[in-house]
């Protein structure tokens, strides 16, 4: 829970969370070593320096490292856990559902944990998805479009065989598709996250919901355009927010935009962890003020109602979580025993 300096409590759902293993151990090859510093990279680059950590502990965190830094120190009330495997990285895959549930089982009332797949496996993702629906009862999934796999280096969300699963997730009731539109990291190719693909995908399949995760920045005037023609497709927060810090101009600029084309109802909060840790991140952006100049002619503004929105209102509407009865359940479950 976030308390504001006026003593308001605030709902907090962190949309865009990882439980990952990238150390050594792990490590399958050269290119899952250079993903993790790509990841570090951002993280030092764009993290204030007293929120830096020791390379071995970002390479791979504790689960009370995890629940500390979400619930005890920081503000999350919740938590969506996004999986991306990257098995051509990564042996035991990167952040696994398998993984992220058999943590959660201490605290299920804080965490969702989403799945993912990789429609170019044909049957067998059709299969996983089964898997993943009758044994965690997944609510949505994260899409990884640059992820490698064999010789292929990336696929589009309108693929034939990514229709097939969309198909099948909206026949589960798999109503949430987080998709990683957003900056490249390495070794992956730029271009395999362009964010052309979400126009097709949202027109095809109207019951779902198509959070785009870093709201297709640098490309952020496409994601806009598409976004407001889209009533179903939603910008995740998670790696802009990280701007507040050394570009808070920029990121005002975002803001400003956002808001201007698909309103303060379908902007989510992420903080990205462990990219991130989500304290600061909250803090930063509750205090913040769009500048006058930024937001001149284009009649927006970002109040404390929007704020509350983003922070965990609307990510809450899209996974059907009774805010105030969720209240009432983590009253009884304090953080203090985290630990334990």
């Amino acid at each position: 829970m976030y308390i504001t300096p006026e003593g308001k409590e605030i709902f907090v759902l962190d949309g865009h969370v990882h439980y990952w293993d990238g150390s050594p151990e792990n490590q399958a090859n050269i290119h899952g070593k250079q993903f993790i510093d790509c990841f570090y990279a951002y993280h030092t680059g764009f993290s204030p320096k007293e929120e830096w950590w020791p390379k071995e502990k970002f390479e791979k965190y504790s689960e009370d490292d995890l629940y500390r830094d979400l619930f005890v120190e920081g503000p999350d009330d919740m938590a969506i856990i996004q999986s991306t495997y990257l098995s051509d990285f990564y042996k035991n895959g990167f952040s696994s559902i398998e993984r992220s549930s058999k943590m959660t089982q201490r605290h299920p009332e804080r965490f969702i944990v989403n799945g993912t797949f990789d429609p170019r496996d044909g049957e067998k993702a059709l299969e996983y998805i089964h898997y993943m629906k009758e044994e965690f009862d997944i609510q949505g999934v994260k899409m990884y479009t640059a992820e490698w796999n064999g010789n292929s280096k990336g696929w589009r969300l309108n693929d034939p065989d990514a229709y097939k699963c969309f198909e099948l997730c909206d026949k589960l009731g798999i109503k949430n598709i987080h998709v990683h539109k957003g900056p490249t990291i390495k070794p992956l190719s730029k271009d395999a996250f362009d964010v052309s693909d979400v126009d097709y995908a949202a027109t095809d399949f109207q019951n779902l919901n198509w959070i785009i995760e870093h709201c297709g920045l640098p490309r952020l005037d496409d994601f806009t355009w598409i976004a407001t023609q889209e009533s179903n497709v939603y910008g995740g927060l998670a790696v802009a927010l990280s701007f507040i810090y050394n570009r808070p101009r920029h990121f005002a600029e975002i803001m400003t935009e956002l808001l201007f084309w698909i309103g303060e109802d379908k902007i989510l909060f992420g903080s990205d962890y462990g990219i991130w840790t989500p304290r600061w991140l909250v803090e930063r952006l509750w205090a913040l003020k769009l500048p006058e100049e930024v937001v001149a002619g284009r009649g927006v503004e970002l109040t404390d109602q929007a704020k509350e929105k983003i922070l965990g209102l609307n990510a809450a509407k899209l996974y059907g979580i009774d805010v105030e009865a969720k209240k009432k359940q983590l009253a009884g479950a304090p953080v203090q025993i985290a630990a334990e």
